[in-house]
């Protein structure tokens, strides 16, 4: 079963969803966190402390909106767009990323910020 979350941005706020993996259940149990990210094109990543071994859902290519673990970072990403690395109008991590789940409403809000964020992530 899905487990809602709620993430904090510069006094905004917004919701996501992390999936039943394994993976996204390592990082449910280190909740609360708050990271410090970083912006690379339409994706913040951050280091969250955790290691998160990869498994076959581990892509390269994924969909906006999806949350995700960068094992060389030991980062969480979030996708919003295209990165630097995108052939096309999809994100593209800079190498295979673990996914943990995705936002569930407008991500809109996210294009406006700066080169570095706050991210709190709470259990919702």
């Amino acid at each position: 079963m899905s487990q809602t979350i709620a993430i904090t941005i510069q006094n905004q706020r917004f919701t996501a969803e992390l999936n039943d993996s394994p993976a996204a259940k390592q990082l449910l149990e280190a909740l609360p966190l708050t990271l410090d990210m970083s912006r690379w094109g339409e994706e913040y990543y951050g280091d969250c402390g955790l290691t998160i071994p990869l498994d076959d859902s581990a892509r390269e290519i994924v969909e906006v909106g999806e949350i995700a673990y960068w094992p060389p970072g030991s980062a969480l990403c979030f996708f919003f767009g295209p990165t630097p690395a995108s052939t096309d109008d999809r994100p593209r991590a800079a190498s295979s990323v673990q996914p943990l789940g995705r936002f569930t409403g407008s991500l809109e809000a996210l294009k406006s910020l700066g080169a570095s964020i706050e991210a709190q992530l709470v259990v919702e």
